[in-house]
């Protein structure tokens, strides 16, 4: 069995009507398994990456359980003194960039 290398599994996202992150949609690691969706709102998820917590985003597979498709990891960039959260390496984003995650 491979070792798991992420804290989370960001699965979906939702934006206000002016772009910004409202909240995200999420499965934390507790131990050997992952919790139940839970919903983090943009400050609470920020304070996650900030403290060194490592998500990817995916989803969960059908029927098998804390069973992930990952695909990009998310980070958090501080980009003229604004905390962004971006997928992958969108390091001229302007604004929180969450571009292949399902928004709600």
């Amino acid at each position: 069995m491979a070792k798991i290398k992420f804290d989370g599994v960001l699965e979906a996202a939702h934006f206000s009507s002016d772009g910004q992150l409202v909240w995200v949609r999420v499965y934390e690691r507790e131990n050997a398994g992952f919790t139940d969706r839970i919903i983090l709102s943009r400050a609470d998820f920020i304070k996650q990456l900030e403290a060194g917590k490592r998500y990817m985003l995916g989803e969960r597979i059908l029927n098998m359980g804390g069973t992930f498709n990952v695909s990009k990891p998310v980070h958090l960039v501080n980009k003229d003194g604004k905390k962004l959260i971006v997928v992958g390496d969108s390091n001229s984003a302007s604004q929180d960039v969450l571009s292949i995650v399902p928004l709600i």
